[in-house]
Order: structure tokens, then C-alpha cells, then sequence
């Protein structure tokens, strides 16, 4: 897996702390830092999601991808999966997670709870590999609701 990050600030400006990468897969993510009043040479301009942001979006990507997959591999009626997730951060540098939840919530026919229950525990157990790496540092702590439809 390959990936590079450019700075956006360019020769001309050199300021904001925006940033580009460019995916192995051929696909650009942007990421911007927050304004910072104090010092604005030091802060973005809010102009996208902020680089541990899209950590998290990746780790509830990579384990809603897996829920899913292991509902279906179960041949479960699963028409929708979403996880909302809210990361708490450790006060001093480096600034890691130390806590993440995540809350699924499941649409499907039929689907049992328990089902759901061991797709969401294999994930995090066995399959995602970024949750399973965010773990080293944070408590990771899962809650679901499932709706008929």
C-alpha cells in the first residue's frame, strides 16, 4: 500500500497547513488543519477534515465494510449500515486516541441481534485491521441498534 502527501501551501504562499493525498489506488483525499487565531501562519483554513478526523472515518469505514460483509456471507437481509463514531484524545502530544465508540446501527429483514453482535465482535477481533491497530491505544467500546425494514 503506497500513499503521498503533498502540502498545499505551495512556493508562492506558504501558509495554511491544507494537504493532499494521493492514494495507491489513484484517489485524492484532502485534509486541512484548524484555524489557529493566535498564530495564523500555524493553523489551516478549515477547508476540509482534519487528518485525525479521517482516521477515524477510516477505522468506522473498515469495520462497517466488514459488518457487513459478515451479514451477508451469513445470508442475512441487510439493506443498511452505519456506524457513528466519537473519539476522545489524550491532553498532551501526541494527542492519541484513548477512547473511540462506536455505535452501529443495522437495517435489515430478520436479521438477528446476535448476528449482528458476532459480526461487529469478528470485525474487531479478526478483520479490521485499523480498528484492531487503534485498539493499541484507545479503549474501543461498541454499541448497536437494529431496525426492521
Amino acid at each position: 500500500m503506497e500513499c503521498t502527501v503533498s502540502w498545499t501551501g505551495g512556493l508562492n504562499t506558504r501558509s495554511g497547513m491544507g494537504f493532499v493525498a494521493e492514494t495507491g489506488s489513484g484517489h485524492t483525499l484532502v485534509m486541512d488543519g484548524a484555524p489557529d487565531p493566535a498564530k495564523p501562519e500555524n493553523g489551516g483554513q478549515n477547508l476540509a477534515p482534519r487528518p485525525m478526523e479521517t482516521l477515524l472515518a477510516g477505522a468506522g469505514g473498515c469495520t462497517a465494510y466488514d459488518v457487513v460483509l459478515i451479514l451477508k456471507r451469513g445470508r442475512h437481509d441487510v439493506r443498511g449500515c452505519s456506524v457513528k463514531l466519537s473519539a476522545d484524545r489524550a491532553e498532551v502530544d501526541p494527542k492519541v486516541f484513548t477512547r473511540i465508540g462506536m455505535h452501529f446501527t443495522v437495517t435489515g429483514k430478520g436479521i438477528p441481534a446476535s448476528a449482528v453482535e458476532r459480526a461487529i465482535a469478528m470485525s474487531h477481533e479478526k478483520y479490521c485491521s485499523a480498528s484492531i491497530m487503534l485498539a493499541k491505544s484507545a479503549e474501543i467500546v461498541t454499541t448497536f441498534e437494529l431496525l426492521e425494514g
